[in-house]
C-alpha cells in the first residue's frame, strides 16, 4: 500500500481498537441474552416504568451513530474501517425527511466533489448508504427518540430497540424552515424544487436561475447573504419582508440596501405561487405577494424563490442532555466535535449554523477520528500494555493532553475517561 496519510490514521485507528478491545465491555452488537443481570439492571433503570426492558431488542456496540446524511455516513464510514463496529440509526422518516436528511429533499447536487456533471441527491446519499454498509456498519432504518447521557454506557431507545453504547456521535443535521401557502409544497400544482429552494448557496447557481428575477423571504442575516449571493446570478433579487424593519446585523443589512440588484419589498408576505405558461408550469413562474398593511394582493414574477428563514436543528430527542445554544444548535468546543458531555460527539449539520454544507458536515465527522487518532497516538505509544489500565492511570507527563480530550478514551476503555 502506498503512503498516504489517511491509510496511517486509519492504521493507527486499528491499532488502538485491537490494543483496548479487552478493555472495553462492550463487544460487537449482540442481543440482549449475552448481557450480565448486574449490566440488565442497570440499563432497565435507564428506561422510563411505562417501558419493559423485556419489550425491546438489545444491543451493545462501541459507537452508536444517530443520523443519516453525509455527516452520519462519513463517521460509520471511517469507524467501520477502523473496526469498530458501528450502529448507525438513519430514521424513518425523521423531521419529515427520509433517510439521507436534506439532499433528499433536493434534485441536482452540483458542488459536491467528484462528480462533474452533478448528482441527484438521493442518489448521492444512496451511494453514501452503500459505503457505510460495505464497511460493517449496521444501518437501522428507525428514529431515535430518547437518549440517556447521565451515565456510561450511554443508552439509545427508539421504538423497538434500545442500544448501549461506549460514544455516541450526533449527526442528526437541521431542517431549513419553510412557509406553507399554495404552490409551495411538493407534488402537484407545488413548485419545491422546481423554482423554490431554501438553499441559494446550493440551488443558486442552476440555470433555471440564471439572469432571472428571484425572490428571498426573510429579514435576518441568512435572507441578506443569500440576497446578496444571488445578485451574481438573477437579474433582479427581491427581499420580501413582512416588517418594515430587518432584524439582520447592520453591515449585512448595508451590503444589501446598497447592492443596486437588490430591490426590498416591505410589510409583505407571500401567499400564492403558480407556474410559468411558457413551460406548461412545469417550473416557478411568479408569486402572489400580499402587501399586510392594507392587505392589497399583488402578482410579482420570478423564476426562483428562496427561503431564508432559519433553519430548526434535529435536538429535541436529546432532551436537555447536552449542551445547546440560543437556536438550538449543539454547542462543541472551537474545532472539535467534543460536546457538554464526555463520550459524546456532534458533527455536521447539528452543530454548525454557519456553512451548512454536504463537504463541511462531512469534515466536521472525519475530525471526530483525527481526534480519535491522537488518543489512540498517545496511548499506543506511551502506555505500557496493560489492557486494564483507564485515563486516570496516566502520569502527569501525559493527564494533560488526555485531559483536552478526555471523551475520546471512551470508545476504547469502556467510557472510564
Amino acid at each position: 500500500m502506498s503512503y498516504c496519510p489517511k491509510n496511517n490514521l486509519l492504521n493507527l485507528l486499528r491499532r488502538g481498537s485491537k490494543f483496548f478491545r479487552k478493555a472495553s465491555n462492550s463487544a460487537a452488537p449482540t442481543a440482549a441474552p449475552t448481557s450480565t443481570p448486574g449490566q440488565a439492571s442497570s440499563f432497565a433503570a435507564g428506561i422510563s416504568s411505562t417501558s419493559a426492558i423485556n419489550d425491546l431488542h438489545i444491543l451493545k456496540t462501541r459507537l452508536c451513530i444517530i443520523g443519516s446524511g453525509p455527516a452520519a455516513h462519513t463517521a460509520a464510514i471511517y469507524a467501520s474501517r477502523a473496526e469498530l463496529k458501528p450502529i448507525l440509526f438513519e430514521g424513518w422518516m425523521a423531521n419529515g425527511i427520509a433517510p439521507g436528511g436534506q439532499l433528499t429533499t433536493t434534485t441536482d447536487v452540483e458542488n459536491f466533489p467528484g462528480f462533474p456533471d452533478g448528482i441527484n441527491g438521493i442518489e448521492l446519499m444512496d451511494r453514501c448508504r452503500k459505503q457505510s454498509l460495505r464497511f460493517g456498519t449496521q444501518i437501522l432504518t428507525e428514529t431515535v427518540n430518547k437518549v440517556d447521557f447521565s451515565t456510561t454506557p450511554f443508552k439509545v431507545f427508539t421504538d423497538s430497540k434500545a442500544v448501549i453504547a461506549d460514544s455516541i456521535i450526533v449527526a442528526t443535521g437541521a431542517v431549513a424552515k419553510r412557509l406553507d401557502f399554495p404552490g409551495s409544497g411538493e407534488g402537484p400544482g407545488g413548485f419545491w424544487n422546481r423554482g423554490i429552494s431554501a438553499c441559494a448557496v446550493c440551488d443558486g447557481a442552476a440555470p433555471i436561475f440564471r439572469n432571472k428575477p428571484l425572490a428571498v423571504i426573510g429579514g435576518g442575516d441568512s435572507a441578506m447573504e443569500e440576497a446578496t449571493f444571488l445578485t451574481k446570478y438573477g437579474s433582479i433579487v427581491y427581499i420580501i419582508h413582512r416588517r418594515d424593519t430587518f432584524r439582520a446585523s447592520k453591515i449585512m443589512q448595508q451590503r444589501a440596501l446598497t447592492n443596486p440588484k437588490i430591490q426590498v419589498l416591505w410589510n409583505s408576505a407571500v401567499v400564492g405561487a403558480y407556474g410559468d405558461e411558457n413551460t406548461n408550469n412545469r417550473v416557478l413562474g411568479g408569486l402572489k405577494v400580499k402587501n399586510v398593511l392594507s392587505g392589497e394582493v399583488s402578482d410579482l414574477k420570478v423564476s426562483g424563490l428562496f427561503f431564508a428563514i432559519g433553519h430548526e436543528p434535529a435536538t429535541k430527542f436529546l432532551d436537555g442532555q447536552l449542551e445547546l445554544d440560543s437556536g438550538g444548535y449543539v454547542v462543541t468546543r472551537p474545532g472539535t466535535t467534543l460536546t457538554s458531555v464526555h463520550g459524546v460527539f456532534a458533527a455536521g449539520d447539528v452543530q454548525d449554523k454557519k456553512y451548512r454544507q454536504a463537504v463541511t458536515a462531512a469534515g466536521t465527522a472525519q475530525l471526530f477520528f483525527i481526534l480519535f487518532g491522537i488518543i489512540c497516538f498517545v496511548w499506543v505509544a506511551w502506555q505500557p500494555w496493560k489492557p486494564n489500565i483507564t485515563c486516570k492511570r496516566l502520569d502527569h507527563r501525559r493527564v494533560k493532553l488526555i485531559d483536552e480530550y478526555p471523551s475520546g478514551c471512551s470508545i476504547m476503555v469502556g467510557s472510564s475517561g
